[in-house]
């Protein structure tokens, strides 16, 4: 079994497999580090540094990662082309794309789509806004569920045992970031009970968001959450709820027809 050491990230054990090995290298790239060198990679995914050479040629060789001129290392574009073929994934991006559209033209906001992946958001689609407004996410990253907006969303709707991991470990990203575990638990209480969440400056200063949830067809399973970052909420937040709702119906309403519930048995005989 591969060890996770004090910054998140997996590292190979001893003994670990050859695939176990190659995948500590992979999982050494993370939004802070998008380039690394030989040394740093082997450093992060705990191997030797001769082990690591071997392991990132044949990578390269593959196409999991490739090398720049500078001589560090970068993820390759096979590993994308691979990661695009997860399926609820790739049927969840296409089902939202007319509708993600649609709310970028009605709002010129930086819009967001982004699903839960264990304590974190996973941000599958962007459109940029035309507003000068820091945003931090791009296709592909996550981010901490309690500072962002679609983060808040799906953390409010995770199952009990998600909520009490990530309240028991709220860190702080900006001056504003919620990490009172009480403050944060009603605020989910809320997004519950309105249907939204918002964040003002804590994940970026100068940003605030808010999201609603896409429920999936006749079930009403949380699926993904749809957002918006603007520079203020001030006076706006029923004005961008309502497209933001609509949209999201559409996705849900799109999604559910793609992939009906199962229906319960009915009588025989």
């Amino acid at each position: 079994m591969d060890a996770v050491g004090d910054d998140g990230r997996t590292r190979a054990a001893p003994g670990a497999s050859v695939t176990s090995r190659a995948l500590s290298l992979v999982g050494a790239f993370d939004d802070a580090h998008r380039r690394l060198g030989l040394t740093e990679l082997a450093e992060r995914a705990g191997l030797p540094l001769p082990t690591a050479h071997r392991l990132v040629g044949e990578l390269v060789s593959w196409g999991a990662l490739a090398r720049e001129e500078d001589g560090r290392y970068v993820v390759g574009r096979r590993l994308w082309d691979v990661g695009l073929l997860a399926p609820v994934n790739t049927d969840l991006v296409e089902a939202a794309s007319p509708f993600l559209h649609d709310l970028y033209a009605a709002t010129r906001a930086t819009v967001h789509l982004a699903v839960r992946d264990g304590d974190q958001a996973l941000y599958l689609d962007r459109l940029g806004g035309h507003a000068s407004v820091p945003v931090v996410s791009t296709v592909g990253s996550r981010l901490p569920l309690h500072a962002t907006g679609v983060g808040k969303v799906l953390l409010a709707h995770a199952p009990a045992d998600v909520r009490r991991q990530v309240l028991a470990g709220l860190t702080r990203v900006t001056a504003y970031t919620v990490t009172q575990p009480g403050t944060l638990d009603r605020q989910l209480a809320r997004v519950r009970a309105e249907d939204h969440a918002t964040t003002s400056e804590e994940m970026s200063l100068g940003a605030c968001s808010l999201a609603v949830p896409v429920r999936r067809g006749a079930d009403g399973e949380v699926v993904a959450a749809l957002g918006l970052v603007v520079p203020t909420l001030r006076g706006q937040r029923a004005r961008l709820v309502a497209p933001l709702q609509v949209a999201a119906r559409g996705i849900g309403r799109t999604v559910g027809s793609a992939h009906p519930a199962p229906r319960p048995p009915g009588p025989t005989g």
